[in-house]
């Protein structure tokens, strides 16, 4: 029997002929573009035995697939287990975390091997894809998953998929402005991930702002075990960060510093977060907030100058300073933010990716000015920052000069682009739910017939309690 509709809904949610329309168009749209544009990248191709004898390799253990595929799987949990988990904490918003965080993310990799195949990859007509396409694809996602947490639960799967169309174009055009024409250096996404990622979420939710959003203050906490679901997605993504900001760095030395640092900033940022969490909090005990989203805020600053050599205690330092930044953000500024500018920011984004985004991109300005030979060595040094061609004269303090660009040009793409995108997904057609039935699974979901489900419907007076 199907269960009662929520009393006084004031808008259609209805999907049952909308969202099977945006999906398969779109998805016969990806498989026609897929058609006329990717094909398989030289060392997926089947005339790999050629390649090998053009390039001089005597063995299939060259072939890049065997060198970058671990680092994808590591990638691939932490966009679809570890961003999808870490924002079940929603009493009843468990189902639309994971689910709509699957969705948006599986029509975003498609969409993204397009767009940055076209700007990065396009040979002769055709983009050429291989594992580490597949790898730049994921972190294209990772940037929508972080705006997705600033307007979670309260979007409907269109508007999430809408939101996600128009970030995967524009974050392409970002990273090709910082990556290839700037020539900055951003291994694990500081600023093209996670500042272009915060910023334009938090500018969208600004955009859809909810004046009666109070309505569903009782649905926006958490219980025991959503608390415990969120911090699976938090372990996740702890444990597999150092392959997030090295998966697509250079070959020996750079790849293993990359990991190396962001694994000293992730393990600081633990103590610093549980330090001020209790310090923080009037009883000292601590806050499963913190716990779950700024233990993490280490591995996010790291990532521009995952590459360089920032040495281990320099990466212990800037965890120590993530981990104080992010939980006093938590404390004191998400408030600020909501109260003061309208920014309701479901998941805290701007203390997670935001604030420690640009600490990032500002520490990447700094460690690749203050770069010298006699640190790197000098083949070393020109490695590291990719000094040849015409880049073969850019000195150490111009190179920092153009990274504190990209932090500007970040920020400049995430607001222009989240005014536009929130301004589309405020028109009244794409069946979001009221403001008091947000933050609620039961809305664009069938929630089970059981005991554990009947928190999901506490609201409804025509819902019989189970006996």
């Amino acid at each position: 029997m199907e269960r009662p509709r929520h009393q006084g809904m004031a808008k259609n949610t209805c999907m049952r002929w909308r969202l099977p329309l945006v999906c398969l168009l779109w998805e016969v749209a990806m498989i026609v573009l897929f058609g006329v544009f990717v094909r398989f990248g030289p060392e997926a191709d089947a005339h790999w035995e050629e390649e090998k004898h053009r390039m001089n390799l005597t063995s299939d253990i060259e072939n890049d697939f065997y060198f970058r595929y671990p680092s994808f799987q590591d990638v691939h949990v932490m966009i679809f287990v570890g961003f999808g988990f870490l924002m079940t904490f929603l009493k009843r918003y468990g189902f639309g975390a994971v689910g709509f965080n699957f969705l948006l993310a599986a029509f975003g990799i498609q969409w993204a091997l397009l767009m940055q195949g076209w700007f990065h990859s396009f040979q002769n007509g055709k983009i050429l894809i291989g594992v580490e396409n597949l790898i730049n694809a994921d972190f294209c996602v990772g940037s929508v998953c972080v705006a997705f947490g600033a307007i979670l639960g309260k979007t409907s799967p269109i508007q999430l998929l809408v939101m996600t169309l128009f970030q995967v174009t524009l974050f392409a055009v970002n990273e090709y402005i910082l990556l290839n024409l700037l020539h900055v250096k951003d291994a694990g996404g500081s600023m093209t991930i996670h500042t272009f990622g915060a910023y334009f979420g938090l500018t969208v939710t600004r955009v859809l702002y909810r004046p009666n959003l109070e309505q569903s203050k009782d649905k926006q906490g958490s219980v025991y075990h959503s608390d415990l679901f969120a911090m699976i997605g938090t372990l996740y993504l702890w444990m597999y960060w150092p392959s997030f900001n090295s998966a697509i760095s250079e070959h020996g030395d750079a790849q293993h510093r990359a990991a190396i640092n962001t694994y000293c900033s992730l393990a600081a940022c633990v103590l610093t977060t549980m330090a001020f969490s209790s310090m923080l909090q009037k009883k000292g005990k601590l806050d499963m907030v913190h716990i779950q989203n700024a233990t993490l805020a280490g591995g996010v600053a790291v990532g521009t100058s995952a590459e360089m050599m920032l040495t281990p205690y320099g990466s212990l330092i800037v965890g120590f300073i993530c981990g104080i930044v992010s939980t006093v953000g938590y404390v004191y500024l998400t408030p600020v933010l909501e109260s003061r500018l309208h920014i309701q920011d479901t998941c805290g984004i701007h203390n997670l990716h935001g604030m420690p985004g640009l600490i990032g991109g500002i520490v990447g300005a700094i460690t690749a000015a203050a770069a010298t030979e006699d640190v790197y060595g000098k083949e070393g040094f020109i490695k590291a920052f990719d000094f040849t061609g015409s880049y073969k004269t850019r000195t150490p303090s111009v190179q920092g000069g153009f990274q504190a660009a990209g932090i500007f040009v970040s920020l400049l793409m995430a607001f222009a682009g989240g005014a536009l995108v929130g301004a589309i997904l405020k028109l009244p057609i794409w069946g979001d739910a009221a403001d008091e039935n947000c933050f609620e699974d039961d809305i664009y979901w069938e929630v089970p017939e059981d005991e554990e489900s009947d928190m999901y419907h506490m609201h409804n007076p025509d819902k019989p309690a189970s006996p």
